[in-house]
């Protein structure tokens, strides 16, 4: 269920899902080719699309959905299948059943149980200023001998 929705057709879910406003349907038995922008907002593709992917919003690919290309986004969520590589600036989500065959850009990645990923992850580093957590080892005491 990418960012809460369930596939259920609510008046209140088409217009807005995880706090942004649905700008693009790509529904099932619906074939795009080349490339889409999106200046805002949330693309949900539950159909077929090959090319390129440019949005500042967030882009669902949805259970039926398949993406072959590249995909740039602020945040992207997997439910479906996606060939090719996935940059976001936020996160990127793989849900229950869902693919991504291709490198990962992003800060963060959430796989579910049931998601699949075959591809290289890169994860920025921390801006300059933020100092990494070194790893924590346990400290010992002495004992008396």
């Amino acid at each position: 269920m990418p960012f809460g929705f369930s596939g259920r057709r609510k008046s209140n879910q088409a217009r807005s899902l995880a706090g942004q406003d649905v700008v693009g349907l790509i529904e099932p038995g619906v074939e795009v080719e080349g490339k889409i922008k999106v200046s805002s907002g949330m693309l949900r593709l539950n159909g077929h699309f090959k090319g390129e992917l440019d949005s500042l919003g967030v882009v669902v690919v949805a259970e039926q959905g398949e993406a072959e290309g590249q995909i740039r986004a602020k945040m992207v969520s997997v439910a479906g299948k996606v060939k090719g590589a996935v940059h976001a600036t936020e996160l990127v989500e793989i849900k229950p059943r869902g693919v991504i065959l291709g490198d990962i850009h992003s800060p963060a990645l959430a796989v579910e149980p049931g998601g699949f990923f075959d591809g290289q992850c890169h994860m920025p580093a921390p801006a300059a200023g933020t100092p990494a957590s070194p790893p924590t080892t346990p400290q010992s005491t002495p004992r008396p001998r």
